[in-house]
């Protein structure tokens, strides 16, 4: 008598156009990997600008920093970092997508509100007698 499970096969491959479909995430960490949808490039900056805001703001409610120190500090290492990663890293045409101004502004007000509630929530946990 058979067990009646079957053997699960292995996932194939999604092929778009007749060629192998690359994870997102896999080209986030090549630094030669090729972007043709300007808008998952867009995503990939968006993205990566809350989980900074995410850590700094985790960083600065933990450490007591208060007032413009912080809010000067998050935004230099915000855009900062991203500079370095689509300029230096992924060393891509910046003209392509708007120019250098366009990309460094791409979710940073969002990843600035994320920022401010959670520095404002682990700041008041921690040090807020």
């Amino acid at each position: 008598m058979s067990s009646g499970r079957r053997k699960e096969e292995p996932p194939q491959p999604q092929l778009v156009n007749g060629a192998l479909k690359v994870s997102v995430w896999s080209k986030v960490l090549r630094s030669d990997a090729a972007w043709e949808d300007k808008d998952e490039f867009l995503d990939v900056i968006y993205w990566f600008r809350q989980i900074i805001a995410v850590v700094l703001g985790v960083i600065w409610g933990v450490l007591p920093l208060r007032g413009f120190l912080g809010i000067a500090g998050f935004c230099l290492i915000n855009a900062g970092v991203l500079y370095l990663y689509f300029s230096n890293y992924l060393q891509i045409d910046e003209e392509e997508y708007g120019g250098t101004w366009e990309l460094t502004k791409e979710g940073f007000m969002t990843s600035f509100a994320l920022f401010m509630v959670i520095w404002i929530i682990f700041y008041t946990a921690i040090h807020y007698d």
